[in-house]
């Protein structure tokens, strides 16, 4: 038994019908590499049991404490049965990428069940009309609790299904990890621990209220006198700002990650920093493109990883946030890269002395007795369309091994990952590096983005416009790729 850590109880404190706390993974695999070209259900089933033999939290369950007096707990299921959370499904006609997008956006869509070990799997097949993937390809989408693993640890959702070879030998594999063997607490155990670690986080919130209290202070008075930079979270409100419904969309644009490197050396910046650029020009250009563009620019909440800033923790989540502007508001992209690349080193350097940038904790520093009313209060009556601070959406960057990966023998060919959204923050980019490719993912509530192949050739063209302006054409080696589009069509 282990009790969740406060960033990693922050999560299930939030998780509301609208806006589910969980990510997700979406790969594409090529069987032809796969022993006799083809993969079987349950060879895929297989190599899940074999792999979850080695991450033995993916076999337990949520307790809550009763009352909602402490955090909760992760204990073993003793029901687990693997084949509950595989499901074998197949994309109606025309089985395009438009197909695959409504769905995988659907299936996001859904809460996990929260009295289960929470994770799902969908096994998808039905791909064949989708140009440039070999006939027989599959694709595999992984629904992970946000409480289990941070955007940063999203290679470990890789891990989880993934080997380093088609045939790997599970012989040499390494040896599983100890069998979870504790049994469901009682209620008076459960109350009990509550007690106790009741008088302790009162003495921690008191502590931790007066310590930050003085961080901030200290914060604010660097900011005043020129120190330290100011956190740009003072965006217009778009479309994007308004309440989330439970309803999502699903799109992605893949470019050469040889091209970005281009526009990055050739502009003297970081690849994070092209990213945001290509991010800020879609966004900008959507907004226009409805009429709604607004004159300041838009900014975008970046999460980073805590793991190399602070002591180490047992907690699955070390992630905070930093804000940066997107200088949407300068017309030419390559003075607009170099603007974003210099928000980007201020928002690092605010982000290590900022106690803001661990502001999520406080979904989960308080018992969710406590902070489960206040956060449906703040949902159910839109709180955040009130606060004069905003960003325009969330970007996270996600850099993943450069060496093929295999799942039952199947080569992984694309990787795409979809974040989370919040009450009054409608949009997320998940920006993943694997195997030469860069992938932009976009998860949007539906009333929000509407069209998003529209939004996907607003990324196409604000990559376009960048390469353009940035590198010279004697250098440029590609357009994106676009195989996947298929001719637009209504429903």
């Amino acid at each position: 038994m282990k009790q969740l850590g406060i960033l990693d109880a922050a999560f299930i404190n939030l998780e509301r019908g609208n806006t589910p706390q969980h990510i997700a993974s979406l790969g594409i695999y090529d069987p032809s590499t796969a022993p006799g070209g083809k993969v079987r259900f349950k060879q895929v089933i297989a190599t899940f049991e074999r792999r979850l033999d080695n991450q033995p939290l993916f076999r337990t369950r949520l307790v809550q404490v009763p009352g909602g007096l402490d955090r909760p707990y992760w204990v073993k299921d003793e029901r687990f049965d693997v084949e509950f959370h595989l499901r074998h499904i197949a994309l109606p006609s025309p089985g395009d990428w438009r197909q695959l997008c409504i769905q995988v956006a659907r299936l996001h869509s859904r809460p996990l069940d929260m009295s289960k070990p929470l994770w799902e799997a969908y096994i998808i097949e039905g791909l064949d009309r989708i140009p440039g993937l070999p006939r027989g390809s599959f694709a595999v989408m992984i629904k992970i609790h946000h409480s289990l693993v941070d955007g940063m640890g999203g290679n470990s959702i890789a891990a989880l299904i993934h080997d380093l070879v088609p045939s790997p030998d599970h012989a040499a594999s390494p040896e599983p990890l100890p069998r979870l063997v504790d049994i469901t607490p009682g209620m008076a155990e459960l109350l009990s621990r509550a007690t106790v670690n009741g008088i302790k986080n009162v003495a921690g919130v008191v502590s931790g209220a007066a310590s930050n209290s003085l961080k901030l202070a200290r914060y604010a008075a660097g900011v005043v006198k020129g120190d330290y930079p100011g956190l740009d979270m003072q965006a217009p409100k778009t479309r994007f700002n308004a309440p989330v419904s439970p309803h999502r969309v699903f799109t992605a644009a893949e470019f050469k990650l040889q091209d970005f490197k281009a526009i990055k050396d050739a502009a003297g910046v970081k690849l994070n920093d092209v990213a945001l650029a290509v991010v800020g020009g879609a966004l900008q250009r959507y907004l226009e493109q409805c009429g709604e563009a607004p004159d300041a620019a838009l900014s975008a909440a970046i999460p980073i990883n805590m793991r190399a800033r602070r002591a180490s923790s047992e907690d699955h989540n070390q992630v905070g946030s930093v804000f940066t502007c997107l200088h949407t508001d300068i017309a030419d992209p390559a003075a607009q890269l170099q603007a974003i690349h210099h928000s980007s080193l201020d928002a690092q350097k605010a982000g290590s002395v900022s106690p803001l940038v661990d502001m999520l904790k406080l979904a989960g520093v308080f018992t969710p007795a406590l902070t489960r009313p206040v956060a449906n209060f703040w949902a159910r009556n839109h709180l955040s369309s009130y606060l004069p601070l905003n960003v325009s959406t969330v970007v996270s960057n996600v850099a993943g091994p450069d060496q093929p990966l295999y799942c039952a023998g199947a080569r992984l060919m694309d990787y795409y990952g979809l974040g989370v959204l919040t009450p009054g923050m409608g949009i997320f980019h998940m920006v993943f590096s694997y195997c030469g490719k860069v992938t932009v993912s976009v998860l949007a509530d539906r009333a929000m983005l509407p069209d998003p192949e529209r939004y996907r050739d607003c990324l196409e063209e604000a990559y376009q416009a960048l390469a353009v302006a940035v590198v010279p054409a004697t250098k440029r080696q590609s357009a994106p790729r676009r195989q996947k589009k298929p001719a637009r069509r209504r429903v």
